[in-house]
């Protein structure tokens, strides 16, 4: 359902977003060193696709990871989600747990 060439990474708002009809849903973010904080999560009620959230959030982990970036969840959804999907937990930083 996503494509890489329709996440945008916004740097001017600070998020990386996706335009599904007319919803947009977005994450949220502060990027600091080579530390890049995943502060929230936004999916609109609109999107009704359940596998969204995977494919948005595997999309953009992708994408930070091409930028040789660490992440900080700090959000409680894209932490859960980090725990979910262990193959994520080596973009954390060294020390951090989740």
């Amino acid at each position: 359902m996503i494509d890489a060439a329709e996440l945008i990474d916004n740097d001017f708002l600070r998020q990386f977003e996706i335009k599904i009809d007319d919803h947009l849903a977005k994450i949220e973010y502060s990027l600091q060193d080579r530390k890049i904080f995943l502060t929230k999560l936004v999916i609109p009620e609109g999107i009704t696709d359940e596998n969204f959230r995977t494919e948005f959030l595997s999309a953009v982990f992708e994408q930070i990871d091409e930028r040789n970036l660490s992440i900080v969840p700090t959000s409680p959804d894209i932490a859960k989600f980090v725990r979910r999907n262990r193959k994520y937990k080596r973009m954390l930083p060294v020390g951090l747990r989740i």
